[in-house]
């Protein structure tokens, strides 16, 4: 997918334009100890292919055991719109819901990740 997307949070204040890797197809739920507490399905972006375009000052940061996700958070509404995958540091997971005119609901059955045990916790 080559096209620039809109991805925004509930109340608007963060505003991302991001170019997916692998489409809507690749979308992912992840079942670790956060991911699936969260629940939201993620589709890929690389690093340089996410631009904030505008709430940067919105966004809060969350990390926790390894401290290589980096997942980020409208601090207005809660949303969280993307994260850096500790899976792939290279990489952006965006929240499949954030995505202007998309549902996710559309693209089910969406599949799961194995974040139980992932390799970087052996």
């Amino acid at each position: 997918m080559t096209t620039p997307l809109k991805a925004t949070c509930h109340c608007g204040a963060v505003e991302l334009r991001v170019t997916l890797e692998g489409g809507f197809e690749a979308a992912r739920r992840c079942d670790c100890s956060f991911c699936r507490r969260r629940g939201a399905a993620a589709v890929t972006a690389p690093l340089d292919q996410l631009e904030i375009v505008k709430g940067a000052d919105k966004l809060t940061l969350y990390q926790w055991g390894t401290n290589t996700a980096r997942h980020y958070f409208c601090s207005v509404c809660g949303i969280y719109t993307h994260h850096q995958r500790r899976s792939d540091p290279t990489q952006y997971g965006i929240n499949l819901g954030c995505i202007e005119g998309v549902n996710p609901r559309d693209h089910e059955p969406i599949g799961w990740v194995d974040g139980v045990h992932h390799p970087s916790d052996r």
